[in-house]
């Protein structure tokens, strides 16, 4: 079975899971997203937001393929580039942080450790341009609307909360700890980018 892991950029992005490929949750802020959607036009401000990451900052995400099959991916970039994290009650993210922004193992691969292998090329990747951190808003109802990824998921592979919250706790993972992590994690970190996303519903927080 062969394993391939390469940056996201315009040419992969068909590759993402139909519902986040056109997804602008992150990308856009509130009242912005809710007008793309209206006018059909998400899948052009993703690509457009690629771009503009690409060209400002470097790469922002990572493609996990299978036998050249895509399984997996994660998004993430400096929480300037994200403008929807400015209208969390747990804002802003330290300045020594990127923010981790999305994931997901599509079923069928869940199990295999590529959570782990996402994560830790995320983590060696933002070590190599000088961040110390990466910064994530969970979700701790358990619902995970609007591609939030669950707290206790986050929790449960190393990070910790920074700043409590209800309903979205702003958390922090070390990205040297992720280095050394075991296999022991694994399981936990396939919980956490397997989880089931609901579609995303563009609305102020």
């Amino acid at each position: 079975m062969g394993r391939r892991l390469v940056p996201l950029t315009l040419d992969n992005l068909q590759d993402l899971p139909h519902r986040c490929r056109s997804c602008v949750f992150w990308e856009l802020d509130p009242v912005s997203g809710e007008a793309a959607v209206a006018a059909g036009t998400t899948a052009l401000e993703k690509e457009a937001w690629i771009s503009a990451v690409l060209l400002d900052w470097g790469s922002c995400g990572r493609v996990v393929y299978i036998d050249d099959v895509p399984a997996g991916f994660v998004l993430y970039a400096p929480p300037a580039y994200v403008p929807r994290s400015t209208a969390f009650p747990t804002s802003p993210v330290s300045p020594d942080a990127v923010q981790l922004i999305t994931g997901f193992v599509l079923p069928g691969y869940q199990g295999q450790g590529l959570g782990r292998v996402l994560v830790q090329a995320v983590a060696k990747d933002l070590l190599r341009r000088g961040f110390k951190a990466v910064e994530a808003f969970g979700d701790a109802r358990g619902e995970q609307p609007a591609c939030l990824l669950p707290a206790d998921h986050l929790l449960a592979v190393g990070f910790k909360t920074v700043r409590q919250h209800p309903v979205h706790p702003r958390l922090r993972l070390e990205l040297r700890s992720t280095l050394s992590w075991k296999e022991d994690v694994e399981m936990a970190l396939d919980r956490l980018l397997g989880a089931v996303q609901k579609e995303p519903a563009l609305r102020p927080l």
